[in-house]
């Protein structure tokens, strides 16, 4: 199937009928008819605001948990579906962003909308070696590397700008 094609109401119903499929599109965010990614990633900085009271050790055990079990959603989702890496399917757009904004945590205002623009950047144009993770890894785990490794290109350029500034 084309990964780029539209869902269809049966396909809507069953990504909503089951967690898996809840998560995967996160939480409905992967559901607009366009900008999923960018909707995805937008939809995460909401958990992430309550997220960002806790220490770097709490996020980074969200983030390992999360992870692993968007691995297991997307593979889910994927298989549902019946294409690989759904544009829908944006969990790993939350966890990407999580990492991005990590350099944040304790960062004015600012360094949140530059770790999501930066985040953003990273997942669209997708530098080696994310385009090759992209292009070779299946299942629920291509589904999730890509944009961690997004995510962790995103926090080292936020957390770089932050030391300067």
């Amino acid at each position: 199937m084309n990964e780029r094609k539209t869902l269809t109401d049966a396909q809507r119903r069953a990504l909503l009928s089951s967690p898996a499929g809840w998560l995967a599109c996160g939480f409905g965010s992967g559901l607009t008819p366009v900008a999923q990614g960018t909707f995805g990633s937008l939809a995460s900085i909401l958990p992430w605001l309550w997220l960002r009271h806790g220490s770097l050790s709490l996020n980074l055990l969200v983030i390992v948990i999360g992870f692993a079990i968007g691995v297991w959603a997307c593979d889910v989702a994927s298989r549902t579906l019946g294409v690989d890496d759904h544009r829908s399917l944006v969990w790993d757009e939350f966890i990407g962003q999580w990492i991005a904004l990590l350099p944040a945590l304790l960062a004015p205002w600012w360094a949140v909308v530059a770790g999501f623009a930066l985040f953003r950047l990273f997942d669209v144009w997708k530098p080696w070696p994310i385009r090759w993770l992209d292009k070779h890894l299946k299942g629920g785990l291509g589904v999730m590397v890509d944009d961690v490794i997004a995510g962790i290109f995103a926090a080292i350029v936020l957390w770089v700008i932050l030391r300067l500034f």
